[in-house]
C-alpha cells in the first residue's frame, strides 16, 4: 500500500500535515474526510529502504529474539512491534520499523525481509520462508540464531588472528618513518665529511629522501592500497587472488577448513528444512565468500541435476577439504545427509578454531623476525660507521 504525504485543512481551517497509507488517491481523500480534514496538497512517497546490511551477530540476535517471542505465543506482528520499540541503533530501528509496517500490511516475515534491500542474507530469508511454509518458523528461527552465532564466532576469531600482525605492520612502518626522518639525520651530522661504508651511505640517501619527501611516501602507499582495492573489484583478478589464497602454505589450509565448514553448515540448514538440493546448492554457492570456489558451483549444480551423486560432484571441486566428499558419501549411503553435513560442519568449525590459534602462535614470532630484518640494516649501517670512528679517531678531526 503506497504511503502519501499530505497537507490538509481541519474544521477550523488550520493547516495540518502528515503521512498516511492509502490504496490510491481517492482512498486518501476518503480517509482524510472521515477525519474531518480537507486535503489541499498530497504526493505519493515511497518508504526509503535502508542500505545497511546486518552483520552475523545482529542477524543471530534478531533470530534469537524472534524464536523466543514465538515460543511465548507472541504473533509476528506483535514481535516486530516489540523489536522496533526497543533501544536499538538507528540503522536497525529503520529496518525493524519497515518490517513492522510490511507485516501489518499482510506480508509474511520472509517477504518483508526480502523487501529490505538485501539487509538480510539470502540464506536467512529462504530459511524463514521454508519455516513459514512448513509451520516450523520457531524452530527455524532458533536454528538460524545458532547458525549465525557460529559464523560470527569464527569470523571474530579470524579477525582477531589478523589484529596482531596488522598492529605490528603499522608499528613497523611508524618506526621506520621515525628512524629515517628523525634519528638517522642526527647521525649524518656526526659523520659529515667522513668516508662511510656503502650501506651507511645508502641508508643516509634513503633518509635524506624520506626527510624531504615523506609526504610522497605516504601518498604513494595510499595510492598502492587504493589501486589494489580497485583491482580486486575486477572479477578475473579477484578470482585469481582467491585461488592464490588457497595455495598459501599455512593460511591456505585454514581457509579451506573455514570454507568447508561454511559449505557444510549452510547446506545442512537448507536441506534439512525441506529446500530442494538444487536450490540449496544455488544459495550455498553465494555465501562461500571465495570467487574461485563460487565459480565452480554452476558445474556442481549441473552434475547433480544430471543425476550424479553430490559426493562425487563435490570431489571434483577444488578449494574444499578432501574429507568433505567422503563424509557426504557416508551421509548419502546412510540416508542421513543433513545430519552428516551438520556434524561435518561442527568438526571443521573446531579444526578452524585450532588452526587459527596455531596461526596466531606462528605469526607473532614471524612478525618480530620481519621487523628485525627491516631494522637490522639501519642499525648495521650506524654501527659500521661508529666502528670506523673508533678505529680511526682522527677521522672526526
Amino acid at each position: 500500500m503506497p504511503k502519501y504525504t499530505y497537507t490538509a485543512l481541519d474544521l477550523t481551517n488550520k493547516k495540518v500535515s502528515g503521512e498516511l497509507d492509502a490504496r490510491d488517491d481517492e482512498d486518501l481523500r476518503r480517509q482524510l474526510r472521515a477525519g474531518g480534514l480537507s486535503v489541499t496538497k498530497y504526493s505519493s512517497a515511497k518508504d526509503k529502504v535502508s542500505s545497511y546490511r546486518l552483520k552475523s551477530k545482529e542477524v543471530a540476535e534478531f533470530s534469537r529474539q524472534i524464536a523466543s517471542m514465538l515460543s511465548s505465543g507472541i504473533t509476528i506482528v506483535r514481535a516486530m512491534e516489540i523489536l522496533k520499540d526497543r533501544d536499538f541503533q538507528a540503522k536497525l530501528l529503520k529496518i525493524y520499523d519497515k518490517l513492522h509496517k510490511d507485516v501489518q500490511m499482510g506480508y509474511t516475515l520472509s517477504e518483508a525481509m526480502g523487501l529490505q534491500n538485501k539487509a538480510f542474507p539470502e540464506l536467512f530469508i529462504n530459511m524463514y520462508a521454508s519455516g513459514e511454509a512448513s509451520g516450523q518458523l520457531e524452530a527455524v528461527a532458533a536454528k538460524m540464531a545458532t547458525h549465525y552465532d557460529k559464523e560470527f564466532r569464527l569470523n571474530s576469531k579470524a579477525k582477531s588472528a589478523m589484529t596482531y600482525p596488522t598492529i605490528l605492520i603499522i608499528a613497523t612502518f611508524a618506526v621506520i618513518m621515525i628512524i629515517f626522518t628523525m634519528i638517522l639525520p642526527s647521525f649524518s651530522e656526526i659523520f659529515d665529511g667522513m668516508e662511510l661504508p656503502g650501506i651507511t651511505m645508502f641508508m643516509f640517501a634513503i633518509s635524506g629522501f624520506m626527510q624531504s619527501f615523506w609526504y610522497i611516501v605516504l601518498i604513494s602507499l595510499l595510492i598502492v592500497i587504493l589501486i589494489w582495492q580497485t583491482m580486486l573489484l575486477n572479477p578475473k583478478i579477484r578470482h585469481g587472488y582467491d585461488h592464490l589464497k588457497l595455495k598459501l602454505p599455512i593460511a591456505g589450509k585454514l581457509l579451506r577448513t573455514i570454507y568447508t565448514a561454511r559449505f557444510s553448515r549452510t547446506l545442512s540448514s537448507l536441506y534439512s528444512s525441506g529446500i530442494s538440493m538444487i536450490r540449496a546448492l544455488e544459495i550455498t554457492g553465494t555465501i562461500i565468500n571465495n570467487k574461485f570456489i563460487e565459480a565452480q558451483f554452476p558445474e556442481l549444480i549441473l552434475n547433480v541435476r544430471n543425476g550424479e551423486s553430490l559426493s562425487s560432484s563435490v570431489a571434483k571441486m577444488s578449494g574444499f577439504d578432501r574429507k568433505l566428499s567422503a563424509t557426504v558419501m557416508i551421509g548419502e549411503e546412510s540416508g542421513r545427509l543433513d545430519s552428516m553435513l551438520e556434524s561435518t560442519a561442527e568438526g571443521f568449525d573446531y579444526e578452524a578454531e585450532i588452526a587459527l590459534e596455531k596461526l596466531v602462535q606462528i605469526l607473532q614470532p614471524a612478525m618480530i623476525v620481519i621487523i628485525a630484518i627491516v631494522i637490522l640494516p639501519v642499525i648495521l649501517s650506524v654501527m659500521l660507521a661508529m666502528m670506523q670512528i673508533y678505529q680511526n679517531p682522527g677521522m672526526l678531526g
